[in-house]
């Protein structure tokens, strides 16, 4: 579906209070308020809705003052972190222990760092009457067993769901003769040519690590999703069996025992090839000096109308309400077997997932704190009481079927791209390698194909030393 000129993206957020109060009622939770004194607690994360730096914008400010309404006995505070930098802080103070009460789940904590939410999540959730457990009142196919640790613990919640793909401009596609959606990757590259002779930039990019992120997840789970019942050994316990997705710990058996390998794997070669393809032909020229900005990736150049298409996730959405052209989404294409002969024909995947909004509680909140931050966490996540806040953020419910979802966005969160990926691999690396950019030195030509490969392979079976250490686990591919 197209859209145009969207204002109503900020609809109803004044009536977030009343409907979480309402809730609040029927689920009898203002006992907080007795004290006299208040517990204060703070919530620190990037800004996914907007470009400010003291808030996280009017929607999020009402679920807090609803939320305080509700417990009067509790001070939530909001910490705004910069984007490129958010992860670096949280990081520092996971391991010092100074972390505030509420964080945002992106940074890899250590297991020793975060509370495990197991036990809560088997509890009911006080706000929301509907459901028998907190874990109950979730969307079971995007949270559950494909979001636990290494240990087979959940340790954050969600309050949405995030999916990202390829957002366009419709007119500049137009102008090129492009149709949409583009299936394969041959014709993503045709594509490209066309809007480069119609004097846009096919695809915008900078330097962030969401661009070459993004593009190679896409490209590796889709070459490497023929391998995921071989590699589908563990449960989401960690116990020998099966889970709906390739589990952490399953991963980290493929790539310590060599079944899964950069050097020798050849889809992976044949990924991280086409990586290079749809880079030379279609990202936005010297994108490696482009600064990271905004909610898409190259945001500058795709909304001014210069790129035809973009990454970015359905939190990107509100930007586009003063564009003057129309606009809508569609996956990245999958890789076919006109591509490649290494491709079994399955559609790319990327996953409606709860991994957009979503916080989890350092292992050093304790007592008063940690009551009120479970607190906010089950408040927040409630359809009856955060429900109106993830419509008027135009956000996916994590509560909910993922087809109720904002008008542009249809193509993204159904079909076979909003499933999650059976492999989920990518920039996967060590955490002190965190935040690095795996893959510009190859796109920028001082790496070759047989140097990227070994450069990823250490990142993975660093990754993967690093996980089987924090998990403990004792299994002989995992110690030796």
């Amino acid at each position: 579906m197209l859209t145009r000129h969207r204002p109503a993206l900020r609809r109803a957020t004044g009536v977030i209070a009343a409907a979480a109060i309402t809730g609040l009622v029927l689920a009898g939770c203002s006992a907080g308020g007795e004290s006299a004194d208040k517990v204060t607690i703070t919530i620190a994360g990037p800004n996914q809705w907007n470009s400010q730096a003291d808030s996280f914008g009017q929607e999020w400010e009402d679920l807090v003052a609803a939320f305080e309404k509700a417990e009067p006995g509790i001070e939530v505070k909001t910490t705004v972190l910069p984007l490129a930098s958010f992860a670096d802080t949280l990081t520092t103070q996971l391991t010092a222990g100074t972390a505030p009460e509420l964080v945002f789940n992106q940074p890899e904590p250590a297991p020793d760092q975060v509370l495990g939410l197991d036990d809560y999540l088997a509890e009911a959730n006080p706000y929301d009457t509907d459901a028998a457990t907190w874990q109950e009142g979730f969307n079971a196919d995007a949270y559950g067993d494909a979001q636990r640790d290494a240990q087979g613990r959940l340790y954050w919640v969600p309050f949405n769901l995030v999916i990202a793909g390829l957002f366009y401009n419709q007119e500049a596609l137009d102008e090129a003769g492009v149709t949409t959606p583009i299936a394969s990757i041959g014709d993503l590259i045709d594509a490209c040519g066309a809007l480069k002779d119609a004097g846009y930039t096919p695809l915008a990019m900078d330097n962030g690590t969401l661009g070459t992120g993004w593009t190679s997840e896409a490209l590796l789970s889709n070459l490497l999703n023929k391998y995921g019942d071989e590699w589908n050994v563990f449960d989401a316990a960690g116990d020998p069996g099966t889970a709906t997705t390739v589990t952490n710990k399953s991963l980290v058996k493929a790539i310590l025992t060599g079944e899964l390998d950069a050097t020798t794997t050849p889809e992976v070669r044949e990924a991280v090839t086409l990586l290079k393809d749809v880079f030379d032909n279609c990202a936005t020229e010297n994108w490696s000096g482009v600064a990271s900005s905004g909610q898409f990736v190259g945001g500058q150049e795709f909304l001014a109308g210069k790129a035809a298409m973009a990454w970015g996730t359905n939190f990107a959405i509100s930007n586009l309400a003063d564009v003057d052209w129309e606009w809508s989404s569609m996956p990245f294409p999958s890789v076919t077997k006109d591509d490649t002969s290494l491709s079994d024909g399955s559609a790319a995947r990327f996953g409606a997932v709860a991994g957009g909004t979503s916080y989890m509680i350092p292992a050093t909140t304790k007592g008063e704190k940690l009551d009120a931050a479970i607190k906010f966490l089950q408040f927040a996540s409630s359809p009856q009481t955060g429900g109106d806040w993830v419509a008027a953020t135009g956000a996916i419910p994590a509560t909910t079927d993922t087809s109720t979802v904002s008008e542009g966005v249809g193509e993204l969160a159904s079909g076979e791209w909003a499933k999650p990926r059976l492999v989920n691999i990518g920039s996967n690396a060590p955490k002190a390698d965190s935040g690095t950019n795996m893959w510009e030195g190859y796109l920028l030509g001082t790496r070759t194909v047989d140097e990227q490969l070994e450069y990823i392979q250490n990142g993975w079976v660093g990754w993967a030393k690093e996980a089987a250490t924090e998990a403990s686990l004792t299994e002989d591919w995992a110690t030796q």
